[in-house]
């Protein structure tokens, strides 16, 4: 391990055009030590974000989905807004974000028609 850590150190060097031979002290590695992280500054956000997007495709789906048996009027507003934020965020899962969508808007047509023919918001399964 301290090999490869010293060997990194010296190609770093190399790279930027620096002697390893002219400051003795810097190739001293601590055995104990963790190796610093490579740092890529622009794909750990991107990532990050794009991940968050498809985590919101799926939750606006599941949401929908469920929403047409149960609690449709939260979750239906709750899948509309989430299939609209993932859209927003460029998300890789853009068929569930509609799917979401669709379900969410399938939620509140529920909700409108039960509210039309019982007179209320609770359902009635029972007759």
């Amino acid at each position: 391990m301290t090999l490869t850590l010293l060997d990194r150190t010296r190609c770093t060097d190399a790279a930027t055009g620096k002697d390893a031979d002219a400051s003795p002290g810097k190739d001293v590695v601590d055995p104990g030590a963790a190796p610093e992280p490579e740092k890529s500054p622009d794909s750990a956000p991107c990532r990050a974000a794009g991940r968050e997007a498809d985590g919101l495709a799926v939750a606006s789906f599941v949401l929908g989905l469920v929403g047409l048996l149960v609690f449709n009027i939260v979750l239906g507003p709750m899948a509309i807004v989430m299939a609209l934020l993932a859209l927003t965020r460029r998300t890789r899962r853009r068929g569930r974000a509609f799917l979401g969508l669709a379900l969410g808007v399938a939620d509140l047509v529920v909700l409108a028609a039960l509210v039309t023919a019982n007179g209320t918001v609770a359902w009635s399964i029972g007759g």
